[in-house]
């Protein structure tokens, strides 16, 4: 129903600046943000923001955002793991490449 969603992480043992970090060598792109009763630093934060006008302008529907979640969930709790999250940037690619914002002539 909407474009955006704010995500909580404080029963997580993890900021929204560490899991920001993790998705973004994961190759998915989300700010780390404050929320409702925010107890850390702007900084630092408890939580994410994620934004799917990207990936609806390309296309992709109610499959491929389970696809993402499960992407993002491997990545978090691979933080630690340069090889998976590698692992998961060649998914994120891969599934962004089925879905090219223009498509190309055939000649």
């Amino acid at each position: 129903d909407h474009h955006l969603m704010l995500v909580d992480l404080t029963r997580l043992e993890i900021t929204g600046k560490e899991t920001e970090e993790a998705l973004v060598k994961a190759g998915i792109t989300v700010n780390k943000n404050t929320g409702p009763f925010e107890t850390r630093s702007p900084f630092v934060t408890s939580g994410i923001r994620i934004g799917v006008p990207a990936v609806t302008t390309k296309g992709m529907k109610e499959p491929e955002m389970r696809i993402i979640a499960g992407l993002i969930d491997r990545a978090v709790k691979a933080r630690f793991d340069e090889a998976k999250l590698a692992d998961v940037k060649n998914e994120v690619r891969a599934l962004c490449e089925k879905f090219p914002f223009y498509k190309r002539d055939k000649k």
